[in-house]
């Protein structure tokens, strides 16, 4: 079983920063790929950013130029620095890992979510 853990939201002001990490553990032989979806209240989740094990980056192009993604994978933990952070950035922001397990299925594995609050 794996498990996904985020960290790090919480409020910020218009134009501030904050960092989100996201920790993955359990029996993993590999993942393939860890990222970050969000979802404001009223509207359906979305894709903010990825990335691959080899460090292939993909970003909803609402977010370009001011968030980054990266990842340790020594650690299997991915980081989502988000700067010039706008009030339509507010909602919950959920990490994900996707890969094989050490019994050899495949997983794709969800954490509970946290928050995000730009206030203007």
């Amino acid at each position: 079983q794996v498990q996904v853990a985020e960290s790090g939201g919480g409020l910020v002001q218009f134009g501030g920063s904050l960092r989100l990490s996201c920790a993955a553990s359990g029996s993993i032989f590999t993942i393939y790929s860890m990222g970050w979806y969000r979802q404001a209240p009223g509207k359906q989740r979305e894709l903010v950013a990825s990335i691959t094990n080899s460090g292939r980056t993909n970003y909803a192009d609402s977010v370009k130029g001011r968030f980054t993604i990266s990842r340790d994978n020594a650690k299997k933990t991915v980081y989502l620095q988000m700067n010039s952070l706008k009030s339509e950035d507010t909602a919950v922001y959920y990490c994900y890992a996707d890969g094989v397990a050490i019994t050899t299925s495949r997983f794709n594995s969800w954490g509970q979510g946290t928050q995000v609050t730009v206030s203007s």
